[in-house]
């Protein structure tokens, strides 16, 4: 039984709610409020902290130590969905999914079934936490910088700056972008597999380097034959970040994400 998109929490561009499917009480979205508003910087750097509070709420809330994040550009699943979650609307959405000990299911064992066979959590177990969640993401939001001091903000490893605040992600000045790498993995999920990672190898990312892949990934679906992506972005665990992203179309023969859930090298993300 599908539940109405519950509102968690609404920053200045993006906000942060439960899916209409919530495919477990880790499964949370990070949605833009306006579809007008242009990726930029500033979009950037508001994305960025949502995603820390979103992180910091499923790590005090469930113990959720791990998160990925899965999303699709141009490109909306089809059928059964075999692999990604059901579409919640037109507008920009990224997945959340908070990982933990003890889970009652994993987000693999759900996406591995068809759409109309995968079960909800609970709308009662979700309230419980969903409670708990919006004080996380208020209180945060208090002690998150004004406007006008975001741009003397530091931020960390993990966010978290050394007040013990969430830090503000600070935006680059204008300029060239971070350099983005693109490989292809040792086994592929499909023809148009490409794995993308900052040059610098750092796990962390600022507001450039989502740019940066922005720009990336709108180049992956000039190809031929790739109308748009399904991406995955496991914990780094210690290595570099990297994104998945498996080239889509409506007439392809396989679904590539059906097979990405079975690479032993990125499993351990969802399953």
């Amino acid at each position: 039984m599908n539940l109405s998109r519950r509102l968690l929490f609404a920053s200045a561009i993006w906000e942060v709610a439960r899916p209409r499917t919530a495919l477990n009480p880790g499964h949370l979205l990070i949605r833009l409020t306006n579809p007008a508003v242009t990726f930029d910087l500033r979009s950037a750097a508001d994305w960025l902290w949502c995603h820390n509070a979103a992180r910091q709420g499923l790590a005090e809330v469930l113990g959720a130590k791990r998160c990925t994040v899965v999303f699709a550009h141009q490109w909306h699943p089809i059928g059964a969905a075999i692999g990604e979650p059901e579409v919640e609307s037109s507008t920009p959405t990224f997945h959340l999914f908070g990982r933990w000990d003890r889970e009652p299911v994993s987000p693999g064992e759900q996406l591995r079934l068809p759409a109309q066979r995968r079960v909800p959590a609970g709308a009662k177990e979700l309230q419980e936490y969903d409670g708990g969640l919006r004080t996380v993401l208020r209180r945060l939001a208090l002690g998150r910088p004004s406007e006008a001091g975001r741009q003397f903000a530091a931020i960390l490893p993990g966010g978290i700056a050394a007040n013990g605040h969430l830090a503000e992600p600070v935006p680059q000045p204008s300029g060239n972008l971070p350099k983005i790498l693109s490989s292809a993995p040792r086994v592929k999920a499909g023809a148009h597999h490409s794995v993308l990672a900052p040059a610098s190898g750092e796990p962390g990312l600022t507001p450039g380097h989502l740019l940066a892949l922005a720009a990336s990934l709108q180049g992956m679906t000039e190809r031929r034959g790739v109308s748009g992506l399904s991406c995955v972005v496991p914990e780094p665990r210690g290595g570099p970040l990297e994104v998945h992203a498996m080239g889509r179309s409506a007439g392809e023969s396989v679904n590539p994400m059906q097979e990405f859930l079975d690479l032993p090298e990125v499993s351990q993300a969802l399953l």
